[in-house]
């Protein structure tokens, strides 16, 4: 799997978690934000089944943006978070705002998920150094620097 389709497999799966554990804390609804989504799509309907395609759509959609973004512009975990802040205005206060569902739902933990969206985004589309362990640029700095002397 390249990174864009792990990345949007990542955030879609996990960006979700703080409204989740939000309604959890608050006897709320867990599934209000993927039925708000279902709205989204032709028909306006509310229901679960709807709201996980409207939300595959939208992840699909909104991490080939940053993908697109990364590959021009490099990112990382902060990086994607801002980004996601920017996707979560647009999403909520500009495109938002005009469904009931969407409009009703509580903005901290929405804002939450849309900057989770973005920081798990920036963190997986980073390219990963194979066979290094993530010690490897620590070991040639070591090395390096003994040689040098």
């Amino acid at each position: 799997m390249t990174r864009a389709p792990r990345a949007a497999v990542v955030a879609g799966v996990l960006s979700g978690v703080p409204s989740t554990l939000h309604a959890l804390a608050t006897g709320g609804d867990v599934l209000a934000a993927t039925r708000a989504a279902g709205t989204l799509l032709p028909g306006r309907r509310a229901s679960a089944a709807r709201g996980v395609v409207a939300h595959a759509l939208l992840t699909a959609g909104w991490t080939a943006v940053l993908a697109a973004v990364h590959r021009r512009r490099p990112f990382g975990a902060l990086g994607g978070a801002v980004a996601g802040l920017a996707v979560a205005v647009l999403d909520l206060e500009v495109v938002g705002r005009r469904y009931p569902a969407v409009r009703a739902l509580p903005r901290g933990p929405q804002y939450a998920d849309h900057l989770a969206f973005g920081a798990l985004v920036g963190t997986t589309l980073r390219p990963v150094r194979r066979g290094t362990n993530g010690q490897g640029r620590v070991l040639f700095c070591l090395v390096g620097s003994r040689s040098s002397r």
